[in-house]
């Protein structure tokens, strides 16, 4: 059938207009939660995004656990990868060698990084998604090349 859907959540996802301001309050300035100061490489993503989201004016109290949630992700995806690098795609177990369980962490780390980055706009695709900035330019600049 034209223009049914068959699977729910198949096809592009909506694009969202800015609405202006919403209800939820702006946050100015964030200090790395204190339960994430053992996870060496959270604090790290953490102070690499915040400023930078903080600089746009774009962060809400609302996306506070999106942003631990990413830095989690990273972190786990940095010590996974690490016992990757020690020991091998595959390890050796008594009932032989099997892939290395650091892998499917990687594996879901990467892909949390990828659901909770593009919430906050952390890639272009989503970015653009977010700020509704993704229309096409006015003037092509290579047109009068072509034209010639």
């Amino acid at each position: 059938m034209g223009g049914v859907k068959a699977v729910t959540g198949v096809g592009r996802k909506p694009k969202v207009k800015p609405t202006g301001d919403t209800d939820f309050e702006n946050v100015f300035n964030i200090d790395v939660p204190e339960y994430m100061n053992t996870m060496d490489q959270a604090v790290v993503m953490w102070n690499s995004i915040v400023p930078e989201l903080l600089k746009r004016k774009v962060l809400k109290l609302t996306d506070l656990h999106n942003i631990e949630m990413f830095c989690m992700a990273y972190h786990n995806l940095r010590e996974a990868q690490n016992e990757v690098v020690l020991y091998g795609v595959s390890i050796q177990t008594d009932s032989g060698r099997i892939k290395n369980p650091a892998l499917t962490a990687v594996n879901e780390a990467s892909k949390q990084m990828a659901s909770f980055g593009a919430m906050l706009g952390l890639d272009p695709a989503s970015r653009n998604r977010l700020t509704g900035t993704g229309g096409k330019p006015k003037e092509n600049a290579f047109a009068k090349v072509l034209n010639m």
